[in-house]
């Protein structure tokens, strides 16, 4: 084939792809306009107050934003020219849903999902009528995820406008997933959707609109994920600390504190609020499995497991939460019943590429290295944006002296993600295999700048260092190598080697000093290797 035939393949699959994205939106608005519905209201003198969206649920039914319709005195629900009068059905003024009751409306209901196995990078539609007259339709992508009560809070990059509050988002089989709010702060637009089982939810949170004007729980999280894609992790714990001092029986306010303690390194504290969400909301899945992951983290496997479990036992349907089960018992040393888990979450979703990727460690753990790569090739046919699937199988293409295909898939992964820092590591130690010092050397360097607690990126600068003769920097690299990993003795022996090359007496005994208490045997040996070499 020439590549004048490959160019052309390419573009011919490009432009394949394109057709199907637009045969799939141009499927789902034939499949669900006509559930869509504009929301006239008006004040009490008949004057017009705003336009909003709806999305008929059965017939005489409309579920709309709150906000659409708040202080509204008369309401109207148009479709295909004709107007219905509305009364408010049931209202959630905190989750900002409400539902209306329309005399005399039939209309096609939408047939509602889940957001539980939805994935960031999911393919979404937005569908509204911004202009009160006609529907417009805008595709987007799942850009962020936030585990809440019931389902998941999702960020989308659909563009939406005011008048599409309270239209419907759907999946690509046209099943209505959530309804997208309009959110504008610090000159950018965001634009989140509530997940459709707080639909489901409704006439059990039945409240009145709040007598005065307070900020609800939609407006504590829209910040909190604003304050996250910032990466304000200290904002972040002020404003949730704030929330949950305002809104003390709200397990939300407690799950997002717990996700801001764990991304300030306090697990004690991280474990303490997702305990506190739970007890507000024992069906809070959410918050139990990442209650299980903080108890991993802190080695208290027992505990982890049961989190896990109790998250299975309210959905057995969620692969997510099975794979969870499989990392733990996978830390804890439990390989058999790892498999087995990880089985499990692939028999339930065979195409959940994290759980292929928990699958492939394990392997990888109990030494069986082709049913391994296996099992990341596996994750990344069914993404293969997936960087860590990418840098897991280089790193099982090394192990295999399969040099140039680690390589090869270590800069995949760099690619899908540029601050990868373990796969700069490992790139460079594919770079060492192949004798490409220089870019094994640049590799660590993009490693310790991404994160400069890389413990191997510092130490194998260290080594490069030490065998150009560059003893000073090699000093430094190995020093920040220990500062990082205290009781990593190797390290602290090449740093002593360094020292003595670089006559420092007292700084070479102090290494001595400091391998006695980690390790007599690797003293003994560095005291005559070293010390007393001449």
């Amino acid at each position: 084939m020439t590549l004048k035939t490959q160019v052309f393949l390419m573009f011919g699959f490009i432009l394949y792809a394109s057709v199907l994205q637009a045969k799939t939106a141009i499927k789902v608005f034939e499949k669900v306009s006509s559930s869509i519905v504009v929301i006239k209201t008006y004040d009490a003198k008949g004057n017009g107050q705003s336009l909003g969206s709806g999305v008929v649920l059965e017939d005489g039914v409309v579920v709309t934003n709150c906000h659409v319709v708040k202080e509204a005195s008369t309401i109207q629900v148009l479709h295909q020219e004709t107007n219905y009068p509305a009364t408010l059905r049931h209202t959630d003024w905190d989750r900002d849903i409400c539902t209306l009751d329309v005399d005399g409306f039939k209309g096609y209901a939408v047939t509602r999902g889940s957001t539980i196995r939805l994935k960031v990078g999911a393919k979404v539609y937005a569908i509204g009528a911004p202009k009160g007259l006609e529907l417009t339709l805008s595709d987007g992508l799942i850009s962020s995820l936030r585990p809440v009560p019931g389902g998941q809070y999702l960020q989308i990059t659909a563009p939406i406008s005011p008048g599409s509050s309270g239209g419907g988002l759907f999946d690509d089989d046209g099943f209505l997933i959530g309804l997208p709010t309009f959110y504008l702060s610090e000159g950018q637009q965001l634009n989140f959707a509530v997940p459709v089982e707080w639909i489901n939810e409704l006439s059990k949170r039945n409240t009145t609109a709040p007598k005065k004007e307070k900020k609800t729980s939609i407006g504590w999280l829209n910040r909190t994920v604003e304050l996250e894609r910032k990466k304000d992790w200290t904002g972040l714990v002020e404003h949730t600390l704030r929330w949950t001092k305002i809104q003390p029986r709200n397990a939300s306010a407690w799950f997002n504190l717990g996700y801001a303690y764990g991304h300030t390194n306090q697990t004690s504290k991280e474990i303490e609020a997702y305990l506190q969400a739970i007890l507000i909301n024992p069906e809070y899945a959410g918050a139990l499995l990442n209650l299980g992951d903080a108890y991993n983290k802190s080695k208290q496997y027992t505990k982890a497991i049961e989190a896990d479990r109790r998250a299975i036992q309210i959905n057995p349907k969620d692969s997510f939460a099975w794979s969870n089960l499989c990392v733990v018992y996978n830390d804890s040393g439990q390989t058999d019943k790892a498999i087995e888990t990880c089985g499990q979450a692939i028999q339930i979703n065979p195409k959940d590429d994290e759980a292929w990727v928990n699958l492939g460690v394990v392997y990888n753990h109990s030494g069986q290295t082709d049913k391994e790569a296996n099992a990341y090739q596996q994750a990344i046919r069914i993404n293969p944006e997936n960087a860590v699937a990418w840098n897991n199988i280089g790193f099982a293409y090394q192990k295999t002296n399969q040099n140039n295909k680690a390589i090869d898939a270590y800069q995949q992964a760099i690619r899908i993600n540029p601050e990868y820092a373990s796969a700069w590591v490992n790139l460079g130690v594919a770079y060492n295999h192949s004798g490409q010092t220089d870019k094994e050397f640049d590799a660590y360097q993009q490693a310790v700048r991404i994160n400069p607690e890389s413990f191997n990126a510092w130490k194998n600068m260290g080594m490069i260092y030490l065998s150009s003769n560059q003893t000073a920097k090699a000093i430094e690299a190995y020093q920040q190598a220990v500062r990082v990993n205290p009781e990593y003795t190797n390290a602290w022996y090449d740093l002593g080697i360094a020292f003595k090359i670089s006559g420092q007496t007292s700084q070479v005994m102090e290494v001595y000093k400091r391998l006695k208490v980690l390790d007599p045997a690797l003293a003994d040996k560095f005291y005559t290797n070293v010390v007393w070499s001449k």
